[in-house]
């Protein structure tokens, strides 16, 4: 009998279950809005990993903790590296990004993910 698949995981904690909702959130925002075309690889990049880092999530796999972590921290390091906070950089997306990243990070997330991530 296989394991069904699932896009949200209600058994896990509420840190995992927001950050996974706001995994798909940031890739659906990011498709619409236009990050995509304005760096192409980059964009596609980001949107497949938060996208494919929350079913990862979802599904208790640690590649997909991995990537969700990952995918929540590379915009945060590009916002910095290229002075976007300085130059326009949406205070509102980098308290989003922050948060997804905390929630990813928090003891709560981390010690389940250690315990029941495959």
């Amino acid at each position: 009998m296989s394991t069904p698949r699932r896009w949200v995981n209600n058994t896990q904690p509420q840190t995992l279950q927001i950050a996974v909702i706001l995994l798909y959130v940031n890739a659906v925002f990011l498709a619409l809005f236009g990050y995509l075309g304005a760096v192409f690889p980059l964009g596609l990049i980001l949107i497949v990993g938060q996208a494919t880092g929350a079913y990862g999530i979802a599904n208790e796999h640690k590649w997909g903790y991995v990537l969700g972590v990952s995918m929540a921290a590379l915009p945060l390091v590009l916002i910095f590296a290229t002075g976007g906070l300085i130059f326009g950089g949406f205070l509102l997306g980098i308290m989003l990004q922050v948060a997804l990243l905390a929630l990813l990070l928090h003891p709560l997330s981390r010690q389940y993910q250690r315990i029941w991530f495959k």
